[in-house]
């Protein structure tokens, strides 16, 4: 029984500086990820990775003139307007296509879907009804324009 005791002791001591020295590990882990933020000025920008933040504008049916200006403006900074102004086909690729061709084709695809997706994030559910139907951002986008500009 002496013994049993014993080694219970020395299994909680052991289980004890095992979650000690997890805890220690994972304060290590953050205050080293902590570190490396560096002020705004002083962080590489990639340009390929350019991740838009900012949420869409809201359009609810109302105050369409400045949505439109603000919609425009977000989707330009997202590098999205060309995909909502032109109504355009992505060409399928060619048999044995180049990388650069692939990578086009892609961002050319995302492109179109981004604009798409954006402009669904950026109205009311009751406009949402309303346009879900619609294939392209092109679409979408002169729907909105026959419907609400005259509006105001």
């Amino acid at each position: 029984m002496l013994a049993s005791a014993f080694y219970s002791v020395k299994i909680l001591q052991i289980g004890i500086g095992a979650y000690s020295f997890l805890e220690r590990s994972v304060r290590l882990r953050e205050l080293k990820h902590l570190s490396s933020f560096k002020k705004p000025n002083q962080r590489k920008m990639s340009s390929e990775a350019s991740v838009n933040v900012m949420a869409p504008p809201m359009f609810d049916g109302t105050n369409y003139q400045v949505w439109v200006v603000r919609m425009e403006a977000y989707l330009n900074a997202d590098d999205q307007w060309e995909a909502v102004e032109n109504t355009y086909e992505v060409p399928p690729l060619i048999d044995n296509p180049t990388i650069a061709q692939m990578k086009n084709y892609k961002e050319s695809k995302q492109r179109k879907s981004k604009a798409k997706a954006s402009l669904f994030a950026a109205v009311s559910f009751s406009i949402f009804t309303r346009i879900m139907t619609l294939k392209t951002a092109n679409e979408i986008w002169n729907f909105l324009k026959k419907e609400y500009e005259g509006n105001e």
